[in-house]
């Protein structure tokens, strides 16, 4: 292979990664939160839902609204039907005769209107209707703060899963550094095969546990890419500031009844009880107007082309109707659907408290969490200071003779095991954190 050749094909190389780094797009906690909140199916659906109430709204109204509604009929009778009539009327007592009534063609086309002037279930239903607007508001917010959960674990979950990525590349690298350490003393005949291939074989080990860590990190990515709602093949790169340790002021308590939750199953008490007054709508009389205008054509002829003079007659026609319903026993049907209204506000009630217990259950763990993931952050943080400068030593002991090969190992192991429970403690306190804003009805303090 020529100079050349060499070149161009370094050149080709660079350009690519080049290109790949140029297609990563950088990404914080808050601005993949923002991606999901407008990309993310739960959300668009939870938008569309407040947008439908307005139409239920609509098809509330309706109800008090006057109905307009236009018909025409054509109807051919082939064979008129006949009655019989005492001859007496024709001036032939004693016999019957038969006389056909109606005309072979009718027509009739007209105009009806139908107001509803008491309805006591059209009104409830249209201020339930003005409810269930501000319920799927709420949900929609829900939903918000549910997104916003999902994806700042996964968030973390990827800074997680590239830190631990990091430590063992960096374990390899030094336990590579000592394997030719290792080597150079073996071809000086100052140590044994035996520590040369157990060094191999440890960095064999290491590079497959990188493989099974590349490939964690590439899940963790994907994950947190399905929780945005972004395209999969998608490259994106976290940020380490958002995995920085923020200590909190804990209280003691939470005020729960702020609590998108609590907000939700209050309105829905509040759709229960006008469920209530529907059914009890039922006791009421209703009254409705009804009036109509129509145009009738009848005679022999096919009435829509031929006129009197061709013995097709048309008139018109009009009336008006006033119509009471008053219930007044229908076998307790309507006593037993209050009952059963009644008892449904009474579960919610029930729900209300048990969730609000569970609300003060989920801070209370929080802060716990949070209180707890500190001081491993502490401890982790000087365990991997010491495991440092034991792995530091025991490489400089080792080369003098004054430590095993079997030493060497294990403070490599140590200093791996030290990292990375420190990135798990770091996790743990920002898992633990969410669920803090959380508890406070504060998630979307990530987007603030």
């Amino acid at each position: 292979m020529t100079k050349w050749t060499k070149i161009m094909i370094g050149t080709v190389l660079l350009s690519g990664t080049f290109s790949r780094l140029a297609a990563q797009q950088t990404i914080t906690l808050k601005e993949a939160i923002e991606f999901a909140l407008q990309n993310k199916a739960e959300a668009k659906k939870s938008a569309l839902d407040v947008k439908n109430s307005d139409y239920q709204i609509m098809q509330a109204k309706a109800g008090a609204l006057p109905k307009i509604t236009g018909s025409a009929t054509l109807i051919y009778n082939p064979i008129l039907q006949e009655s019989a009539l005492p001859g007496e009327i024709f001036g032939a007592p004693g016999t019957t005769i038969l006389v056909p009534f109606g005309q072979k063609w009718n027509s009739v086309a007209g105009v009806n209107l139908s107001q509803a002037i008491f309805n006591q279930q059209v009104f409830v239903g249209l201020k339930a209707a003005k409810s269930t607007k501000e319920f799927y508001q709420l949900n929609e917010s829900l939903t918000q703060e549910q997104i916003i959960e999902r994806v700042s674990n996964a968030y973390y979950q990827v800074y997680t899963a590239q830190e631990k990525l990091k430590t063992f590349e960096s374990n390899y690298t030094s336990t590579e550094k000592a394997r030719n350490i290792i080597k150079s003393l073996f071809d000086n005949g100052l140590a044994k095969k035996i520590d040369l291939d157990r060094t191999n074989v440890n960095l064999t080990n290491i590079k497959t546990v990188i493989s099974q860590n590349k490939n964690a990190v590439s899940q963790a990515e994907n994950a947190l890419k399905f929780y945005m709602g972004m395209a999969i093949n998608k490259e994106i790169a976290v940020v380490p500031a958002d995995m920085d340790i923020t200590p909190h002021l804990l209280d003691d308590t939470v005020s729960t009844d702020e609590r998108v939750e609590i907000k939700i199953l209050t309105k829905t008490k509040q759709l229960l009880e006008f469920q209530k007054k529907a059914d009890e709508a039922a006791y009421y009389p209703t009254a409705n107007l009804n009036a109509g205008y129509n145009w009738q054509g009848q005679g022999n002829r096919f009435p829509l082309t031929n006129g009197r003079s061709n013995g097709v007659n048309w008139s018109d026609y009009s009336t008006i109707s006033l119509g009471l319903n008053i219930p007044i026993f229908n076998g307790f049907a309507t006593k037993a659907r209050v009952a059963q209204s009644q008892i449904a506000i009474e579960k919610n009630d029930v729900d209300i408290e048990d969730k609000k217990l569970s609300l003060d259950l989920d801070y209370q763990n929080a802060k716990s969490q949070i209180s707890n993931s500190l001081s491993a952050i502490d401890n982790q943080k000087a365990n991997v200071t010491l495991a440092e400068s034991v792995l530091s030593n025991s490489k400089s002991n080792y080369q003098y003779g004054l430590a095993t090969l079997t030493d060497l190992l294990d403070a490599e192991n140590s200093l791996v095991q030290a990292k990375n429970n420190y990135t798990n403690a770091v996790l743990d306190y920002k898992i633990a954190e969410i669920q803090y804003y959380k508890s406070q009805g504060d998630l979307k303090h990530y987007i603030k």
